[in-house]
């Protein structure tokens, strides 16, 4: 039992959750197994949001997220799957990706002994920050292993903390106040700074002279911690989790964009679509960022959730290349994920640093005969995209298109002859279609664990799920924060 809170009797609850992205889905399908009631409202007309996947003229293209971590033997995934009862698409993949750097390509092995030997070869001088980096990082994924509801919310919260912090959580606790960049020697190469910043871009939203070093660790051993193809593209596991969720009783609603959350005596009772239908709750979660929450209560915002959404900075957002390609222009065998730095002495993100994702040869369900579907991303600021004139917004998604080809043909060359399909997409496209303010996707930069946003909103029983939600982003991320949301709600864990 988590102190410090009022459990509402089961058969009472009923819980509403705004977007079946996973963070939603998952926190749904912990509800029902627990004996509530649980309605999923979507505005489009599959699930996943930026972890999803869309259909155009042939090709399943994955909005955004593109690979998965967190499917090892103690994972989110693998936990949540175990509680369910359910098997997720999922097929291995090693290397992770392939990272193209000074004309290197490093591989992102799977293994220990193959990372370890990859990093041998190309960064000697840098043994002893791995072996640090190794050390943190079990720590911290060990913690996930535990209920560890951080920030704390209350009391409880704090006496579960204290019960989860082992020799070793107290031992690396200090570095709770430090930089990756701390961890590095002073005889760092250019060469694996770059590639530990690149690293950090696309897995905690931030380069290691602001990352936390524990999150920042963490987020380095990715590679190491279960990363799996999703076979008909990343929108399966959600899709996986609504056919749960169907199948066990639960409600989940496509084309019903929430346009009003209704907040009667401090509290969230209900939601209002598009359409003028009316969802009543006793729970309400919100799939969401803190800038579309406050859009969404309009005049009922909490000074708290006020006050945040009008100093803190906007996220990343991403630019996106949806690519139709020949099936023979690529080389048989060849990877299928990689990370392009095209300049190593020019900022990441803006084009320089571009994540590339191609559907396998053996998944026939993602492109037409004969075709393959590639998906490039580059981290992009959100708010020069909505200051152009449409003049102007062109020009720049051009630009921004042929920096991601560049890249592409980097890993490919002469790929460019072999294009069927280019369909970019924008902070604007993401905002339109995923109804995120502004476009943001990720999650939070992880700077600080001091600074980690929790799941409250400041109406009590209106809780956020998401990226926004530490640990944040990655649908490992999400299913961790929505397992302890759901804790709260119940008085006890369900998935730890």
């Amino acid at each position: 039992m988590i102190r410090g809170r009022t459990r509402q009797p089961r058969e009472t609850c009923t819980a509403l959750i705004i977007g079946a992205g996973m963070g939603g889905l998952a926190a749904a399908a912990l509800l029902l197994k627990a004996g509530w009631r649980v309605i999923v409202l979507e505005a489009q007309t599959y699930p996943g949001g930026c972890a999803g996947t869309f259909f155009h003229r042939g090709y399943r293209f994955d909005a955004g997220a593109t690979l998965a971590g967190g499917f090892d033997p103690a994972g989110p995934h693998t936990r949540l799957a175990e509680t369910l009862g359910l098997t997720w698409p999922v097929e291995d993949v090693d290397p992770a990706w392939v990272v193209h750097l000074e004309g290197h390509q490093i591989s992102q092995w799977t293994t220990r002994e193959g990372w370890r030997e990859e990093r041998a070869r190309y960064f000697a001088e840098g043994e002893p920050f791995w072996q640090t980096q190794e050390h943190l990082a079990e720590v911290a994924w060990t913690v996930t292993r535990r209920y560890f509801p951080w920030p704390p919310l209350h009391l409880g919260d704090i006496v579960a903390l204290a019960r989860a912090a082992t020799p070793a959580v107290i031992g690396a606790a200090p570095l709770a106040f430090r930089s990756v960049a701390h961890l590095l020697p002073r005889s760092t190469s250019p060469r694996l700074r770059i590639f530990i910043d690149a690293q950090l871009l696309i897995s905690a939203q931030i380069t290691a002279e602001s990352a936390n070093a524990l999150y920042g660790c963490a987020a380095l051993d990715l590679p190491r911690r279960g990363v799996r193809y999703v076979r008909g593209g990343m929108g399966e596991l959600a899709k996986t989790l609504v056919t749960w969720i169907r199948a066990h009783g639960g409600e989940v609603h496509y084309r019903h964009p929430v346009e009003r959350v209704v907040v009667k005596r401090g509290r969230a009772v209900a939601v209002v679509t598009k359409a003028g239908a009316i969802f009543e709750a006793d729970v309400i979660l919100a799939n969401v960022t803190p800038w579309s929450l406050s859009h969404l209560l309009n005049g009922a915002v909490p000074t708290g959730l006020h006050r945040e959404v009008r100093r803190r900075p906007p996220t990343w957002g991403a630019f996106t290349l949806y690519v139709g390609v020949r099936s023979d222009a690529l080389p048989p065998n060849a990877p299928t994920h990689h990370q392009v730095i095209l300049d190593p002495d020019a900022p990441l993100g803006e084009g320089n640093s571009v994540f590339i994702s191609v559907s396998p040869a053996d998944d026939p369900t993602r492109a037409p005969a004969g075709m393959r579907a590639i998906t490039l991303s580059t981290h992009t600021a959100v708010t020069p995209w909505w200051q152009l004139d449409p003049e102007a917004y062109l020009r720049r998604r051009e630009i921004y298109t042929q920096r991601l080809l560049d890249a592409l043909e980097v890993v490919f060359p002469g790929i460019k002859t072999a294009l069927h399909l280019c369909l970019p997409g924008t902070p604007r496209t993401f905002a339109f279609y995923t109804r995120r303010w502004h476009g943001m996707v990720g999650g939070f930069a992880q700077t600080s664990l001091w600074q980690a946003r929790g799941p409250q909103t400041g109406i009590p029983n209106l809780w956020l799920v998401g990226d926004s939600v530490f640990p944040g982003q990655s649908t490992a991320g999400v299913i961790l924060g929505a397992a302890r949301v759901v804790a709260h709600l119940l008085g006890h864990p369900i998935l730890f």
